[in-house]
């Protein structure tokens, strides 16, 4: 190996020593309540998929039937030639559904903060972020360059307000965004509250809904609907691939500010547009999500059940109030090893450690779906409890 790259063996050694080190395994069939992971039949407890759509034949028929109409490839940038009939019906659809007047898409939801954020601050300006925001958007409020990036205590809208008045005046515009659903601990932002913050100090407000559509408000419309927010939060941040089970990101929101990111939103201009059966299947499942509130009903009953029996085994499953259910091990060796240990049982359930998590928190994430039925649900319970006594988490 060339001297140059030594560094990276060695990094990467340590990664293995401290129980960091991210083993990839490969998925052989669809997403569902069951999967084939590295050949073998295990129940999914990791995927997004909330509502068991990933896999729905309404989906798979549209996605099939887009690719026989568009071709595979959008084959060029929304400004150009790739914005299809589709990607325009999508967003009226979305926007509807979101119960706000204009929506854009981008290729993810990692790109649509990355788009969306630099768009609305600039160098002269701040933004004021909880500080367990997602990946996404702290890579995008360092994108863009603003004077300064304000950390608010997690949930407080308190800290937030006495940040913005200890710092408002100094900037021409400033930023709050939180996540709506905190994707690790599965609690909830106060958004009710950081509105009233925001509006006593003139700031935009934005909204990560990532994991908070298909699972909040009515029929999950989101943690805007929730809290019954229609029209104050200035932009919405979604993504098409978790609830939605496909792919794709969406802002949402005024129409001033969606106007704004078809000009000067990135990832909108300088990267290809979202394949037309990604868009199709998006739109067959808002089709679902809009028939009938089924799939959201059965994955808060299953939410319900399974966090009850986890609680009763004595597992410490953290403040989560979502699907989104940790179980808190604390060291990353541990977890990494109850991971395994449940593979080996039959449960694929990964291990979350440091840098997704901070030091001292590593946990095992599950991600209750509508797909599981009551017997898959047993089934983990009954893994985790074996495994758990195995390793001295429970007594």
């Amino acid at each position: 190996m060339s001297t140059k790259l030594a560094w990276i063996e060695e990094e990467l050694q340590k990664l293995k020593e401290a129980g960091l080190y991210n083993r990839i395994r490969a998925i052989g069939s669809p997403q569902g309540a069951w999967l084939v992971v590295d050949g073998k039949s295990v129940l999914n407890f990791c995927s997004n998929n909330y509502l068991g759509l990933a896999n729905h034949p309404a989906l798979v028929q549209a996605a099939q039937k887009a690719a026989g109409d568009y071709g595979v490839g959008p084959a060029a940038v929304r400004t150009i030639a790739g914005t299809l009939e589709l990607h325009l019906e999508l967003e009226r659809r979305l926007a509807a559904f979101k119960g706000v007047e204009a929506a854009i898409t981008f290729q993810s939801g990692f790109t649509a903060n990355l788009g969306t954020i630099p768009a609305l601050v600039g160098k002269d300006d701040a933004i004021f972020s909880d500080e367990l925001n997602h990946a996404s958007i702290i890579d995008g409020s360092r994108l863009a360059g603003v004077s300064k990036i304000i950390r608010y205590a997690h949930c407080n809208p308190d800290d937030l307000a006495r940040l913005l008045a200890e710092n408002r005046a100094q900037y021409p515009k400033a930023l709050v965004i939180t996540d709506g659903v905190f994707s690790m601990d599965g609690d909830i932002a106060p958004l009710d509250k950081i509105y009233a913050v925001c509006q006593q100090h003139e700031a935009l407000l934005m909204v990560d809904d990532a994991h908070g559509e298909g699972v909040l408000g009515k029929g999950g419309r989101g943690i805007v609907d929730h809290f019954g927010l229609h029209g104050k939060v200035d932009i919405e941040i979604g993504t098409l691939s978790k609830a939605f089970g496909v792919v794709g990101g969406v802002s949402a929101g005024s129409p001033l500010i969606v106007e704004w990111l078809r000009q000067r939103g990135r990832p909108f201009l300088f990267s290809s547009a979202m394949t037309a059966p990604d868009a199709a299947a998006c739109l067959a499942a808002l089709d679902i999500l809009e028939a009938s509130t089924d799939l959201v009903d059965r994955l808060w009953e299953n939410t319900r059940y399974f966090k009850g029996e986890m609680k009763r085994l004595g597992f410490d499953i953290g403040q989560s109030v979502t699907p989104i259910t940790p179980i808190m091990l604390g060291e990353a060796p541990l977890a990494q090893q109850f991971s395994r240990e449940l593979f080996e049982a039959g449960v694929f359930a990964m291990a979350i450690g440091f840098p997704t998590v901070p030091r001292g928190k590593a946990r095992i994430r599950v991600m209750i779906s509508a797909a599981h039925a009551r017997a898959d649900l047993d089934r983990g319970l009954a893994a985790f409890e074996q495994v758990g006594r195995k390793l001295g988490v429970l007594s």
